[in-house]
């Protein structure tokens, strides 16, 4: 082809991508001024943008009433997007919040969305009680829900995406002394809100500042409240300038675009690595002392206490659990490897202590896991779950192999293993999905597939292990079931055990899963795999932050200087962050390498060290009272379990799983290594 035709066809794309951008004009953009006098209700003021032909503006934004503001927007072109620069200038003393409504083309009916951490498609997983389509079809919240401050529409008919996205330097937040209605700031944010309308059957790109949440604010788990809008003060002859961006594009679905709004948003926030003292070794050291003052060691089972503890005395309670929250047998083989690699005899005696009395007395009459004992009621749950029982698995073939390595044999654990992976294939549905909870006799209590990728490790290990190949075939099976109901349909939810809606855990286990498959099979099966786990870390990844929260003063998480970008938001009912990360920085480096994709190689080194921030040690503490019990439940945003808010931990944590997680993030390769040995 000649430089002419390339010349020509370049012309030619150029002209496509300028005809069908989106235009901002008074047809399509409509704006809100609200203004506040402490002690009444806000007057709403509707505003017309007006062409200005001088002045260095493009446009004036006008109320027909005489307001003490005056508003001028410029819209530029950067990059193939529409950037709006709006400049409000006081001539009085004003409380103020401005909203803007640009309308897309798409019928709203036609449509899925995406605030990314927070909502996904209708949210119509979640319960009535959380925000979702049950409750309204247009939502607005405050921009720190959010792991990039950020909404999506896509329109299914077109194909075509739109966005918005909040361009600013993040450094302030305010208290206030309400959480609904008009509320008052108590100095300046930089919180804005985002989100979605339905104009008359039209998709709308909903945006605005400062923060305001509708029709309801979420302020707990399962508890939506009244709406809430927030008012800044503008000291007369001050200004504020507020930016934002407008993207369109044309993607082929919805797991398309969650992955373009991705790329596009890393690209345009550039999030680095967090810069910390924390050496592998030093954080380990320090995460160790949760192996110390956990232990349990006068009970049939041995255990660490890392379920439900107090974050102002972490004192010891009667519970031992398996899995997920506890993790008992992971942090028993970190102890045990960890222990002998530094010669701490302390930590081996007491981790091989919890795999002996495990052993002994942690199975049930069919020889599966009894995976959250009350040794203070003196009972056993008796309803199972894939997820705990494989976490359990999990953790003891690690162990297996390990203790293989150094020369030590355990045929009884090995007959339980392989018995559990019998009957996990026995649980196994036609369609390749396990049931979420199950009693001992098999009997299905809850029949949902979300849960289905947690088994999908333990069965490629045991496979490795064992040498068994129906193990791996269940595997396989597995994640047919997650490309054909989750992954193709871009519908991950209720992967975790406390809630029922769209999680990141479900994202995460599936691209785990597809990895694990990935490092134990070859050519197009391996691809395969490879392209699985590829597309499915997009929406695993859309739950990290790739932004810092700002916090107000005497909110300790700002205090102690917290940077959220590279932590994860939980769930759609679950609405704070955490270190659940596990293998996932080594399924982002592997995925880096096999698609020359240097952006999943980036974020993972922010994810590693942004997670370190908040290492519990003797003069920081981070409001823990011991040591290496690292925190769980960090609320960044308007949102609490019951107690302290945003700025705090919730004052009931779990540090079992976070140090078990972390400790992952701190051996790298792990799974490679476990299922490349001979």
């Amino acid at each position: 082809m000649d430089l002419k035709k390339i010349f020509t066809l370049v012309v030619c794309l150029l002209s496509f991508l300028l005809v069908n951008a989106i235009e901002i004009n008074q047809s399509n953009v409509s704006a809100l001024i609200s203004l506040k006098i402490p002690g009444n209700d806000a007057v709403h003021y509707p505003l017309v943008m007006n062409e200005m032909k001088s002045g260095g503006f493009d446009y004036q934004l006008t109320s027909d009433a005489d307001i003490p503001v005056t508003l001028f927007q410029n819209i530029e072109n950067v990059s193939g997007n529409k950037r709006i620069t709006l400049f409000i200038f006081a001539s009085e003393d004003v409380y103020f919040n401005f909203g803007e409504l640009l309308t897309t083309e798409a019928r709203h009916d036609d449509c899925l969305f995406y605030m990314p951490g927070f909502w996904y498609r209708k949210n119509l997983r979640s319960p009535k009680e959380a925000p979702s389509f049950h409750t309204s079809d247009s939502w607005v919240v405050r921009e720190d829900r959010l792991s990039t401050p950020l909404t999506s529409i896509f329109d299914t008919k077109s194909s075509k995406q739109y966005s918005v996205i909040r361009i600013d330097s993040f450094k302030y937040d305010a208290l206030t002394s309400h959480k609904e209605g008009e509320v008052i700031l108590s100095g300046k944010t930089s919180i804005g809100y985002t989100g979605f309308e339905n104009v008359d059957g039209k998709a709308a790109l909903s945006f605005g500042y400062p923060y305001k949440e509708a029709p309801n604010t979420y302020i707990r788990k399962l508890t939506l409240a009244p709406s809430v809008t927030a008012y800044q003060f503008l000291k007369k002859g001050e200004s504020i300038k507020l930016v934002w961006e407008i993207r369109d594009s044309n993607v082929s679905d919805f797991s398309d675009c969650v992955k373009s709004v991705w790329e596009y948003s890393y690209d345009l926030y550039k999030p680095v690595p967090v810069k910390t003292l924390y050496t592998n070794d030093k954080m380990k050291e320090v995460l160790s002392n949760f192996f110390v003052e956990s232990f349990v060691g006068d009970t049939p089972v041995k255990y660490y206490s890392g379920v439900g503890l107090n974050i102002s005395t972490c004192d010891k309670l009667e519970v031992a659990e398996i899995g997920f929250v506890g993790r008992t047998l992971l942090n028993a083989f970190n102890a045990l490897e960890y222990g002998e690699s530094v010669n701490r005899k302390d930590l081996v005696i007491n981790a091989k202590a919890i795999y002996d009395s495990y052993l002994t007395h942690g199975f049930s009459k069919m020889g599966f896991f009894n995976e959250v004992i009350d040794f203070k009621r003196n009972i056993y749950d008796p309803i199972h779950s894939i997820r705990r029982q494989s976490e359990g698995v999990y953790a003891v073939l690690y162990y297996l192999n390990y203790e293989k390595k150094q020369g030590r044999k355990h045929p009884e654990w090995e007959k339980k293993i392989r018995h559990m992976l019998d009957m996990f294939i026995k649980l196994q549905k036609e369609d390749g999905s396990f049931p979420r909870k199950f009693k001992d006799d098999f009997t299905v209590v809850d029949y949902s597939g979300g849960s289905t990728p947690s088994a999908t490790l333990p069965l490629v290990m045991g496979y490795k292990y064992f040498n068994e190949k129906c193990y791996l075939e269940a595997a396989k099976r597995s994640v047919k079931y997650l490309e054909g109901e989750i992954i193709s349909k871009a519908d991950y939810f209720s992967s975790t055990l406390d809630a029922n809606c769209e999680d990141k855990e479900a994202s995460l286990y599936a691209s785990t899963a597809a990895y694990y498959l990935a490092l134990v099979t070859k050519g197009k099966e391996k691809q395969h795999y490879a392209d699985l786990g590829r597309k499915s870390a997009y929406f695993a990844l859309s739950w990290y932050y790739t932004w810092d929260v700002p916090f107000a003063k005497g909110q300790m998480l700002g205090d102690v200087g917290l940077k959220t970008r590279g932590w994860g938001n939980v769930s759609v009912e679950n609405n704070h962050i955490d270190v659940f990360v596990f293998d996932f920085a080594d399924v982002l480096r592997w995925l880096a390498k096999e698609y020359n994709e240097p952006r999943f190689l980036d974020f993972a080194e922010v994810i590693n060290t942004s997670m370190r921030q908040l290492l519990p040690y003797d003069g920081h503490l981070c409001n823990i009272a011991k040591p290496g019990f690292y925190p769980e439940v960090v609320q960044h945003t308007n949102w609490d379990y019951g107690k302290n808010g945003k700025g705090y931990y919730n004052d009931i944590f779990a540090p079992g799983w976070v140090v078990a997680s972390l400790w992952e993030l701190l051996t790298p390769e792990r799974a490679e290594s476990f299922l490349n040995s001979k």
